[in-house]
């Protein structure tokens, strides 16, 4: 075991300037080509902390209230999502076919998606509205319960008028 090099006024300085600059413990250990445990000591003998947890925590909550946002974000668009496919279930409805001997490439309109189609409207719907309210969760007391009926009051209905088929 070798003896420890002797830190000096010129080092004790230096560090003081560099956690001042904001700089941690590694860091500073590495500009100075001393180990962290050395940085340790001397700042603690300057009355330093490298301790952040108040910076850490606030940049948590920040970081989570982001995220929180962009979760509502999302959610928005997923109820978009889900709206714009629940219009499609009654429109006219273009499919195309590739094939054939030729491989020929040809479309036709029918009035309305076929029952197979509609049936997977009703599914997309389904999982955007589901996906939308775990991202976003209604405030009102009860407000889950009353979602999950007003939506298999509406499925049974579009059930009903086009068919479970």
């Amino acid at each position: 075991m070798g003896t420890a090099k002797p830190v000096t006024e010129e080092e004790r300085q230096r560090v003081r300037e560099l956690h001042a600059e904001g700089k941690g413990r590694n860091e500073i250990a590495e500009i100075l080509g001393r180990g962290g445990r050395t940085i340790s000591t001397i700042a603690k003998d300057l009355g330093l902390s490298f301790s952040r947890a108040a910076e850490v925590r606030q940049a948590t909550e920040i970081r989570q209230a982001d995220l929180a946002a962009r979760r509502a974000a999302f959610a928005v668009k997923l109820q978009d999502i889900a709206e714009a496919e629940a219009a499609k279930i009654n429109q006219p409805h273009t499919y195309w076919d590739w094939g054939g001997k030729e491989h020929d490439f040809d479309t036709h309109t029918a009035p309305e998606p076929t029952p197979g189609d509609k049936r997977a409207y009703m599914s997309l719907v389904a999982t955007a509205v589901d996906r939308s309210l775990r991202l976003a969760p209604p405030k009102e007391e009860g407000g889950a319960d009353q979602v999950g009926s007003l939506l298999t009051n509406l499925f049974d209905q579009l059930r009903a008028r086009h068919g479970d088929h």
